[in-house]
């Protein structure tokens, strides 16, 4: 049966490019990259769920390895009008999470609407009254004893929240898929006594969240639920894969269609599953993954549409949002040869696969010449011949030789201008690697793209910019030849001008001008020691750098903050550099952890060093970066005499106080003389 074309737009053919590109090396032009067409991408929806199950089958057994699939790399008290406006009125000035677009918000840790602080952890929700500086109330939101080391994380809009916890959602079987364990999304009324609306568990892994008003998109992504027989004591790898191919050819369709369940406030369970007919897929697809998006509007709740889910045959793993679109990219999995495991007798085989979200991993420190050198492969020494015998195990099956699969991102856009669940608009891809959700960015109906291609060798590596069109995704041009030799390490796009820090011994800063979509190009090059590994708009022709200071060798030495003048494009330099030997920040990895109060220039970054931890205070003026000081949690001592200083995560401003939050407590400082005010411990 023939599957039926969505009526909205599909993505046309990515046109083959050339486009100017600039050495990282000097001024001059280098000879611009081989352009290469990747060729259209388009979903198209299921007609039926004999059509969904005859496509899903014949592409996961086509895609099945001898070891299965692999891990997948991997809901109102409304105010009345008089109390809205009394509460504006007395609500002091405030920061918010420091997010990528304004007016979208992210998930994190901590939220303020200025009257309360409201936090989640080991399972338990507190909100603190910022006028009395007190825990007003609390919500454990785990059973039994479960709940410490449970990562989550808040969304709020007026007296909702929504609680993503994600227990167990990063580890998968070898062969089999997992449950999620405690993944679950919880809806929960802040009103008064905070009680639990509803909770929402999904089938996969949590991927990430945006908040436009009070709807919340949320998407995870799942792998068939298919279980896969157990290898043979040296079973040849052809029948390996034979013996998988038969297991999902079997498989029913429900296997593949992501499950939800919803238990509301008074326990009554509604379980569910995607439709078929709200299953797309692109036109090359696997079919051993599932991404889906779910809508739960805050105001309202989970209501009988529950979170009206739609699902694509796709992988994602980095979520880009706007006011109007929202953006799932799917970074090529980070490729390593694995050798057959051989399961002994009575002994099971490695069962977990373990991976950090990927906007939460700082960049690895690349190799410099005063490392020692590192063999791609090892050899085992010779080994005397064994004569076969009757009790001897068999020679194992020769393995094939791997294939280093295409460095290639796919990306996929929703239109999520209207209530309910989003429409989708295209899919495009290009070539390279995403950094993070940083490298992509919006604009005038464009959708700028920052990757670094490697091609397994990072000596040849190098940076494009790519601007599709946001309509089909469409290529429109690209200027590439960025850090030859070096990876992306920040991006930033800030209206018509991007921003991109490459780094391997040196950070060349490049600034980009995007006003021309199919003729971007460089326009300037700074090139200076250490990297910057996070980039903030600061006052105007002002950019703000967050990163590590390195020796010319490309050995990283402390954390740095570097102030750039960028008011001339073709002239980036930098103005002022602060540094801390021997340390580290939270902020060169997770964005959230920066604050930037534009008003005074406030600054803060957590700061960690061997024997020291807290949060480093500054003050970015249009001329420079100073030091104000050091906020320190109070020491924590435990059983046996070990005592530790707790390391400071996030930092906001509310009213004339900086309020800086830990795993162990919230302190509050006044803003102008960093004197201590009160300590407010949450364990």
């Amino acid at each position: 049966m023939k599957t039926l074309i969505r009526t909205a737009v599909t993505a046309a053919a990515l046109a083959t490019v050339t486009a100017a590109c600039t050495s990282s090396t000097g001024g001059t032009s280098a000879p611009p990259p081989k352009a290469t067409s990747l060729g259209a991408i388009r979903l198209v929806a299921y007609s039926s769920c004999d059509d969904a199950l005859s496509g899903l089958r014949d592409k996961a057994a086509a895609n099945v390895t001898a070891y299965g699939f692999g891990g997948v790399m991997p809901l109102a008290v409304q105010d009345s009008a008089a109390e809205s406006k009394a509460r504006v009125a007395a609500t002091p000035e405030h920061s918010a999470t420091n997010v990528h677009e304004a007016g979208v918000d992210e998930p994190d840790l901590v939220k303020t609407d200025g009257n309360r602080v409201i936090t989640v952890a080991d399972g338990t929700l507190r909100i603190i009254d910022t006028a009395t500086r007190k825990v007003t109330a609390s919500l454990k939101l785990t059973e039994g004893e479960g709940g410490p080391g449970i990562p989550a994380d808040l969304l709020v809009a007026g007296d909702r929240a929504l609680v993503l916890m994600r227990g167990g959602d990063i580890m998968y079987k070898a062969r089999s898929i997992m449950p999620p364990g405690d993944t679950r999304y919880v809806v929960v009324d802040l009103a008064g006594e905070p009680k639990v609306l509803s909770t929402i568990r999904t089938q996969g892994s949590y991927v990430d969240a945006r908040m436009v008003g009070s709807t919340v998109r949320l998407v995870t992504r799942s792998q068939p639920e298919i279980t896969f027989p157990e290898p043979g004591q040296n079973a040849a790898e052809a029948d390996l894969i034979k013996a998988n191919q038969e297991a999902v050819r079997r498989a029913p369709v429900d296997a593949w269609l992501p499950k939800i369940e919803i238990t509301d406030a008074s326990g009554t369970v509604t379980k569910d599953s995607v439709k078929c007919e709200r299953v797309s897929h692109p036109a090359d697809y696997t079919g051993t993954s599932m991404l889906t998006v779910h809508t739960v509007d805050l105001a309202q709740g989970v209501t009988a549409a529950g979170t009206d889910p739609i699902s694509l045959a796709a992988d994602g793993d980095v979520v880009y949002g706007t006011g109007q679109s929202l953006y799932v990219a799917s970074n090529p999995h980070w490729w390593f040869p694995v050798a057959r495991p051989m399961p002994a007798v009575d002994q099971a085989p490695a069962d977990t696969v373990e991976q950090a979200p990927a906007d939460a991993v700082a960049p690895a420190v690349e190799p410099t010449p005063d490392d020692p050198a590192v063999s791609s492969s090892a050899s085992a020494p010779d080994a005397p011949a064994t004569p076969p015998s009757a009790t001897a195990p068999a020679e194992p099956s020769p393995q094939p030789t791997p294939t280093i699969p295409p460095e290639e991102t796919e990306v996929h856009r929703f239109d999520i201008t209207r209530p309910g669940a989003p429409a989708y608009v295209a899919s495009g891809k290009v070539g390279g690697r995403l950094l993070n959700q940083y490298s992509m960015s919006e604009y005038d109906g464009h959708l700028r793209i920052a990757t670094t291609e490697s091609s397994g060798d990072e000596k040849t590596s190098s940076s494009t910019v790519h601007v599709l069109r946001a309509d089909t995704l469409a290529r429109v041009g690209e200027v590439g030849g960025l850090g030859k030799g070096e990876r992306i390490y920040s991006v930033r796009f800030i209206g018509p001008i991007g921003y991109c820090v490459t780094f391997r011994q040196v950070d060349p800063l490049y600034t980009l001008d995007l006003r021309d979509p199919a003729a971007p190009k460089v326009t300037g090059e700074l090139k200076i020691t250490g990297y910057s590994a996070y980039l903030h708009p600061g006052s105007e022709g002002r950019l703000i750098g967050i990163g590590q200071e390195a020796s010319e060798r490309g050995r990283t030495l402390g954390t740095q903050v570097s102030l750039f003048d960028v008011s001339d494009p073709a002239a980036p330099r930098r103005l002022s550099q602060l540094f801390q030997k021997d340390s580290g920040s939270g902020a060169e990895w997770n964005p959230h952890a920066f604050l930037y109060w534009p008003k005074t220039g406030l600054s803060v970054i957590p700061l960690n060093k061997v024997n020291e931890s807290g949060a480093l205070v500054l003050q970015i003026s249009d001329a420079g970066v100073k030091e104000l000081g050091m906020i320190k949690h109070p020491t924590q001592r435990q059983e046996g005499g070990y005592s530790y200083q707790p390391g400071i995560e996030r930092s906001m401003v509310i009213g004339d106080s900086l309020w800086t939050v830990s795993y162990e407590g919230v302190q509050v400082n006044d803003l102008t003389t960093l004197s201590s005010q009160a300590w407010i411990p949450l364990r």
